[in-house]
């Protein structure tokens, strides 16, 4: 009996002590999570908000994340940028260029160019080539030091101020480029001919001015011209203002213009969609859950006549999500070149210290359910037509095809743009 007892009480005892040893490891491991410095604060920030957004979890398993996490947060980090630089290592393994850290003068810059009118740079959009994972000029902006330069889509950038761009990754090229008003940056081009150049840029305040409109006249006929260059907050009302502007100048067709527009917010691009579509879908997005329902447009519209929407491989993003719900709605002809092919969303975040995180949370589908993602979109009519510096002039080719076009359908007023057979013929 005695014997019984002694062992059940060394159990109790060993019960006791192992309950005493797992509580006090507890305690030190939260003690542990609470004693995290700022700087590795920053970095579970920034670890926590990409696990829960990111669009693709699967890719978690893949690289193993969580150990990714553990692994990043026993480095010495004692700085801010020590943070900085141990987030882009820890986002690395995503192998999606658009999730990525943005330190304080990179954030702001952003959402500078996504809210206000004028952005300090040299006028660059950038991307990233799937296969070969250079830094790719997607656009440059209308009257900036680039354009100025000659530089132009499809071009690459090999290095910024002697530094590779491979070395650097889009984000930080990305930061290099931008800097004060006045100072000037080397920038080593390669064009995709393989010809190599260098060009000095000066940095100066580009003025983005993301809605521009006139009209123009085809024979007998009045058409409207509309230029979006961006899609930044103030977008969809100054395009409805552009639109009201042109029905009271009495235009029968519009030219929406959306060469060299690199995107911008999708909220904006699908906006602009609602005013031009009537209860009809503009977009479907596929985020970490599955494939959400599509947006569907209001019944009202600011314009209802015919329309020719064109784009080139500058036109990408949000941009490309107006242009696919037009053409997969039958709401308009698309005329130009194939375009750039960027499917995903991002999401920006703010983090400590002013900075912030852009995370890619879905991807989008055209109402007829076309990723475009790596692969863009093909236009109803091709133009082999040489580009020009001043989108819009009396010299663009492109807007005078669109004009042609446009006029034909007007001469033909029982004819329906959806069953017009397109001529393959160019006119110069």
């Amino acid at each position: 009996m005695n014997s019984s007892f002694n062992k059940l009480l060394t159990f109790k005892t060993l019960i006791t002590a192992l309950m005493i040893v797992v509580f006090f490891t507890n305690f030190l491991l939260i003690e542990k999570v609470n004693a995290l410095s700022d700087s590795k604060q920053l970095v579970l920030d920034a670890w926590t908000l990409v696990n829960e957004g990111f669009y693709d979890p699967e890719k978690f398993d893949e690289i193993q994340w969580k150990k990714i996490r553990q692994k990043t947060l026993q480095k010495q980090i004692e700085t801010t940028e020590e943070a900085y630089s141990a987030i882009e290592d820890m986002l690395r393994p995503l192998e999606d260029p658009y999730t990525r850290i943005l330190r304080p003068k990179d954030y702001e810059l952003l959402k500078s160019s996504n809210f206000g009118s004028e952005i300090n740079g040299v006028g660059l959009q950038l991307g990233e080539e799937d296969e070969t994972k250079k830094v790719k000029v997607v656009s440059t902006l209308a009257g900036s030091p680039a354009e100025e330069a000659g530089i132009v889509s499809g071009d690459f950038i090999e290095t910024v101020n002697g530094i590779s761009t491979e070395e650097l990754g889009l984000a930080n090229t990305a930061s290099k480029l931008r800097g004060e008003s006045g100072t000037k940056v080397l920038v080593e081009i390669s064009s995709e001919s393989g010809e190599i150049r260098e060009v000095d840029l000066e940095r100066r305040s580009v003025d983005l001015r993301p809605v521009r409109t006139k009209r123009l006249r085809e024979d007998s006929h009045t058409i409207g011209y509309l230029r979006i260059t961006q899609f930044s907050e103030s977008v969809p009302k100054k395009v409805e203002e552009a639109l009201q502007e042109l029905k009271e100048r009495e235009v029968e067709g519009l030219i929406l213009d959306l060469r060299n527009n690199s995107g911008g917010l999708v909220s904006s691009g699908i906006a602009v969609a609602d005013t031009l579509l009537s209860e009809r879908p503009v977009v479907e997005t596929k985020n970490r859950n599955g494939i959400k329902d599509a947006i569907i447009s209001q019944k009202a519209t600011s314009f209802d006549g015919p329309m020719v929407t064109l784009v080139n491989k500058g036109t990408a993003s949000a941009s490309e999500i107006l242009a696919g719900s037009l053409q997969d709605n039958n709401r308009s002809i698309l005329m130009g070149e194939q375009t750039y092919g960027k499917g995903l969303i991002q999401s920006l975040k703010s983090l400590g210290e002013n900075s912030g995180i852009a995370i890619t949370v879905a991807s989008y589908l055209t109402p007829k359910g076309n990723n475009i993602q790596g692969q863009g979109m093909t236009p109803d009519k091709l133009l082999d037509l040489p580009d020009i510096s001043e989108y819009g002039s009396s010299e663009d080719k492109w807007v005078k095809n669109a004009e042609l076009f446009l006029g034909s359908i007007l001469e033909k007023e029982d004819v329906l743009i959806p069953n017009i057979e397109l001529s393959n013929e160019v006119k110069n």
